[in-house]
């Protein structure tokens, strides 16, 4: 293994109490700003909004789509692609807006705004002609029997709206629901060029349509906050059983702890530089998690090794000894794992910010609360126990206590738990 230090002799335990003010520092600068700024800032898949399912003529470039979205005042929305089986370029995109209220006139509003945005993006003159990739039915049919290319005299209505249908069914089913050129409409059947001279006239074309509005509520973005909440919970105490049955439960407890320091510190930051909490950001927490716990594992099982060596040895001394022997190790993994996340941050673009910025802080902070959090809090719960003036006067040795012939308590030979 490559090492960085030869033999670092630092002295971590004894600058504990600058790790605790540190910390107290970043929680207490991050909540204020939390509870004194409108509390945590949630993206708006927890709080509820429109669903707008767009079809393009062609594949779109999101994030293009995006930035022209933000310069149309629509940038707090979401923008997900809708990949259709064995093509990645999907023409298909979900545009998830925020909006206050359920009702069908929020709905409407919402609608407005993608419509009006998108026209704008895409260059869509308000020529006063309806769009025929959104038309309905009866509305082509009424234009169709206004204008009649057929010159029918006998049930013009009736066989107008049965070419509307056909027409559009053709719209639908054949282009996706996009029609591009409106003289490609002659050859369906019961049409002719002249229904298509018609349609040029009376019909515009927009490179997309929208194909379906729905309302996520609010009800439904919380019961997606708490089930993130829950599930992060229960990896914690998972861990903190885990942690519990191979060493013992102050170092369960501890790691807990030092994790619990970690997503709050993120927290904290994520409201101070303005970012939102999203599926994303919490899908990194769990991996802030994760990382943070097998550091914290690493560290915790170098100290019970040199515990059954060094039982001779004042228990801080012990934990000093272990980190500084899994030291090189620790910069190494952190610091490659860092300069990954950091390129993703950097270059990722918008979309992806927030989950890497979640990854750039909870590696420096979790990498940090290893050493600088949970083992010193194992110390003190030694010596707070009177078992940190040697290593073999206490549980912490990974040895049960049993009493000898004089009534005080000893341990069992090293090697036996």
């Amino acid at each position: 293994m490559i090492e960085l230090f030869k033999q670092p002799n630092l002295d971590w335990m004894g600058k504990a109490k600058y790790f605790f003010a540190l910390s107290g520092l970043l929680l207490l600068i991050g909540w204020s700003a939390i509870f004194l700024r409108g509390g945590i800032k949630y993206g708006i898949d927890f709080r509820g909004g429109t669903n707008v399912d767009v079809r393009f003529a062609q594949p779109p470039n999101i994030d293009q789509l995006r930035s022209s979205l933000q310069a149309q005042g629509l940038g707090n929305t979401e923008i997900q692609g809708i990949s259709d089986i064995g093509n990645a370029n999907s023409s298909e995109v979900i545009i998830f807006v925020e909006q206050s209220g359920q009702s069908d006139q929020a709905l409407d509003e919402s609608k407005a705004k993608v419509l009006t945005a998108l026209n704008a993006t895409y260059g869509v003159a308000n020529s006063g002609k309806l769009d025929f990739n959104s038309v309905t039915t009866a509305e082509l049919a009424n234009v169709l029997a206004q204008k009649d290319p057929l010159r029918l005299s006998v049930n013009a209505g009736d066989k107008y709206l049965q070419l509307a249908k056909s027409l559009l069914a053709y719209r639908d089913k054949t282009k996706n629901g996009v029609v591009s050129n409106l003289d490609e409409l002659a050859s369906i059947p019961g049409s002719n060029s002249a229904v298509a001279a018609a349609l040029q006239q009376n019909f515009s074309l927009a490179p997309f349509t929208i194909r379906n509005v729905e309302i996520v509520g609010p009800k439904v973005g919380s019961e997606l906050r708490n089930q993130a909440i829950r599930v992060t919970l229960y990896a914690l105490a998972g861990m903190l059983l885990y942690i519990a049955f191979r060493f013992e439960w102050v170092y369960g407890a501890a790691a807990v702890i030092a994790v619990f320091h970690d997503v709050l510190i993120t927290l904290g930051l994520f409201k101070i530089f303005g970012l939102e909490i999203s599926l994303t950001v919490i899908a990194a927490l769990l991996t802030l998690v994760g990382y943070s716990m097998n550091d914290t594992i690493v560290i915790f099982d170098r100290i019970r090794e040199n515990n059954r060596l060094m039982r001779k040895e004042p228990f801080a001394e012990i934990v000093n000894k272990s980190i500084n022997q899994t030291l090189s190790r620790t910069i190494l993994t952190s610091g490659l794992t860092f300069l990954t996340v950091l390129v993703l941050f950097l270059m990722g673009g918008q979309v992806l910010r927030a989950f890497a910025f979640a990854l750039v802080v909870g590696i420096v902070v979790g990498t940090y609360s290893s050493f600088g959090i949970a083992a010193p809090l194992v110390v003190a719960w030694n010596n707070w126990r009177g078992q940190g003036a040697a290593a073999g006067t206490g549980t912490a040795a990974g040895n049960k206590p049993r009493a000898n012939e004089g009534g005080q308590p000893r341990l069992a030979p090293a090697g036996r738990r």
